[in-house]
């Protein structure tokens, strides 16, 4: 006998407040119900974040929820705003479950530089008005299915229009919370919607809002940035950011590359070339190399140069850019393994585009896997979105330009992994057999002959258990060291 289907995250909660003085006066809001009447609602209408609000105590209704088994932990409340935070569906920390924000129906005044409202008691209407954008502030009855729009109408025409629009004057609703101006591009990202004209010019008279000086922190800037980024239309997004300011006061760097012409390889400026190579992802691209797309040329403004018959050159900017990568994520707050792969996808984007199947050897090969590692498949992804994004043809003659074997590379490498497993090589000799053997103090000497010797053996001069050859070769690495 087949097992029970698990109800869904709002049937058990229609069911908990069925019946008690909560029913009827639930409200689901926010981006569940407007993506559910663009046909975007997750499968089976069952959301992972589910916001409810009600004129009434929120708080109460998480400790209800609670002792009707809805939710399998204590409520976290958050008594001056008037919210509390629940999981409804899961089993515990291993099956957490969809997150449920409970809110109060509220209204929110801001002081001058600070993030935190001085929240008192409104209903569904004054609820609304202090939500970021009118398609947001749709309210669906969790036990009925009625759409409601508090607006009195302009949340379904701005809806039905594709626009994002401030409830209030946009200078209002952007003082009270800046972060919201990048949140308008993420969602004209996302959505694919425009904004209104009033509230564009009030981004970006208000960009300079968005910083830690008007209690914006960079993790919150770091979030938008992502989540515009794992968009389908992520350069749109990104071009609002640019062109509002809101991208200079957190990636300057970022911002520098617009202007910045190229060379005849190339059709678009920097910026531009970057924001369609970004559309050349396809969407199994996860954010590590959507970053990696965003930085690969970041170093370009810094090296650009031209020489005397008028070719512009960017001379080393993969290394100007890779550190360029680290100083902005490290200023955006992420994580050491997200900035160390991002740092090393930036460094190594030129590999593959330098490929020339007549000229590199099998030993050529075998170094670049090796150097490559783990990224091998990533920079791939760079590699053709990269390609994709440069000119095809010569400007000046009319001939197509040669470019890169990235499909036969791609062959060439995983044969030879196959053959040789390239990225499992190990020198011969151990850090404490070369110090043995050479009577060599432990040191960076070490590490450098060792790095070497594994080096020969990936590139086929050095069998992997030849501890005689590994010894001769040290010698006289150490002798030419001095």
């Amino acid at each position: 006998m087949a097992a029970p289907e698990t109800p869904d995250t709002l049937t058990i909660l229609r069911d908990a407040t069925r019946g008690t003085e909560y029913e009827g006066r639930l409200f689901l809001v926010g981006g569940y119900v407007r993506d559910k009447q663009l046909g975007r609602a997750p499968a089976a209408g069952a959301p992972d974040d589910i916001d409810l609000v009600l004129e009434g105590d929120a708080l109460a209704l998480a400790w209800l929820l609670y002792r009707r088994r809805a939710s399998w932990h204590k409520p976290t409340e958050f008594p001056t705003f008037g919210t509390a935070m629940v999981h409804v569906g899961g089993t515990g920390k291993d099956d957490p479950g969809a997150q449920v924000e409970l809110v109060t129906a509220r209204a929110e005044t801001y002081r001058q530089g600070s993030r935190k409202p001085v929240v008192t008691p409104g209903t569904l209407q004054t609820d609304a008005q202090r939500r970021d954008f009118t398609v947001n502030t749709f309210l669906e009855n969790l036990h009925t299915g009625e759409i409601v729009d508090p607006l009195d109408g302009r949340a379904r025409a701005d809806l039905d229009a594709g626009i994002l629009r401030t409830p209030l004057d946009p200078v209002v609703t952007f003082s009270d919370d800046p972060l919201r101006m990048l949140r308008a591009c993420r969602f004209a990202a996302k959505l694919g919607f425009d904004v209104e004209q009033g509230t564009y010019e009030a981004i970006r008279a208000n960009a300079h809002r968005c910083t830690p000086e008007f209690g914006i922190s960079f993790e919150r800037v770091r979030d938008e940035l992502n989540k515009t980024l794992m968009t389908s239309r992520a350069a749109r997004g990104l071009s609002m950011m640019r062109e509002t300011g809101l991208l200079e006061r957190f990636a300057p760097e970022l911002a520098a590359m617009h202007g910045v012409t190229q060379n005849r390889f190339h059709r678009y400026d920097v910026w531009e070339h970057t924001m369609v190579a970004l559309g050349n992802l396809g969407p199994e691209s996860d954010l590590g190399v959507r970053l990696g797309v965003l930085f690969h040329d970041v170093g370009k403004p810094q090296t650009r140069t031209v020489d005397e018959r008028g070719e512009v050159h960017f001379y080393g900017h993969e290394d100007v850019g890779a550190q360029i990568t680290r100083e902005v994520m490290n200023r955006l707050r992420y994580s050491s393994d997200e900035i160390a792969r991002v740092v090393k996808l930036v460094a190594l984007h030129m590999r593959y585009g330098a490929y020339d199947p007549a000229v590199w050897t099998e030993a050529s090969v075998r170094r670049l896997i090796r150097t490559v590692g783990e990224h091998r498949d990533d920079l791939f992804a760079i590699a053709r979105a990269d390609i994709a994004a440069c000119n095809t043809d010569d400007p000046q003659t009319g001939a197509v330009f040669p470019t890169a074997d990235i499909r036969g590379l791609r062959e060439r490498m995983e044969r030879i992994e196959a053959q040789a497993h390239v990225t499992r090589a190990t020198s011969p000799l151990s850090g404490q057999e070369i110090m043995a053997l050479l009577g060599v103090k432990p040191g960076p000497a070490v590490g450098k002959v060792k790095d070497a010797l594994t080096d020969a053996v990936v590139a086929g001069e050095l069998a992997p258990d030849d501890k005689d050859g590994a010894l001769a070769r040290a010698r006289a690495l150490l002798a030419e060291a001095g």
